[in-house]
C-alpha cells in the first residue's frame, strides 16, 4: 500500500502518534472531572474512535509493508517495533472499549443552566472502577505509543549519520 509513492505506514503512523495521546488526555479529564463530563463526553468518544482507527490502520499497513519487504524481518529493531505494535494494538482496543463504557456509565451534572446533558450518577464502586480502569489503560496506551514509536524510529534511523555542517 502506497500513498504518493511512499509506504502508507510511514504516513498513517503519524495519525496514531497524534490522536492516541490526545484521546488519553481527554479520557482522563472526562473520567476524573465530573463537572466537565457533559462537555468532554463526546470529545472523549470522538478522539478515542479516531485514535483507534489510526492505530488499527498503522498496525495493518505496517504488517502489509513488512510482508512486502521480507529482508526487514531479519532486523531485530524491526522485530521489536513489530512486537510493541502488537501490544499497542490490543491495549488500544481495550482502552477504547473502556472509554466507550465510561461514556455510557459515568454520570455528572451539566454545566448548562437548563441542566441539559447532565447524567445520573451510578454506584460509587462502578464510577471509581471505571475511572481507575480508564486511567490505567490511558497510561498504558500512552506508554505503548511512545515505546512503539521509539522502536520504529530506531529501526529506521539507527546507523544514520547526519552530514557535518562544515
Amino acid at each position: 500500500m502506497e500513498i504518493n509513492g511512499l509506504p502508507a505506514h510511514v504516513l498513517i503512523v503519524h495519525a496514531a502518534v497524534v490522536f492516541l495521546p490526545l484521546a488519553t488526555v481527554i479520557a482522563v479529564v472526562y473520567a476524573w472531572v465530573p463537572r466537565w463530563r457533559w462537555a468532554t463526553r463526546w470529545p472523549a468518544v470522538g478522539f478515542t474512535t479516531v485514535a483507534l482507527g489510526a492505530v488499527m490502520a498503522a498496525y495493518f499497513s505496517g504488517r502489509s509493508f513488512l510482508d512486502s519487504q521480507p529482508a526487514l524481518k531479519q532486523s531485530s529493531a524491526v522485530t521489536l517495533h513489530r512486537e510493541r505494535a502488537s501490544v499497542l494494538f490490543w491495549v488500544t482496543i481495550v482502552f477504547a472499549l473502556l472509554v466507550f463504557l465510561a461514556a455510557w456509565g459515568l454520570g455528572g451534572p451539566s454545566g448548562l443552566a437548563s441542566g441539559r446533558f447532565g447524567r445520573a450518577r451510578h454506584a460509587p464502586v462502578v464510577e471509581w472502577s471505571l475511572m481507575a480502569m480508564v486511567t490505567i489503560l490511558a497510561v498504558a496506551s500512552l506508554a505503548m505509543v511512545i515505546g512503539t514509536g521509539d522502536a520504529g524510529a530506531r529501526a529506521v534511523w539507527s546507523g544514520f549519520t547526519a552530514p557535518s555542517s562544515q
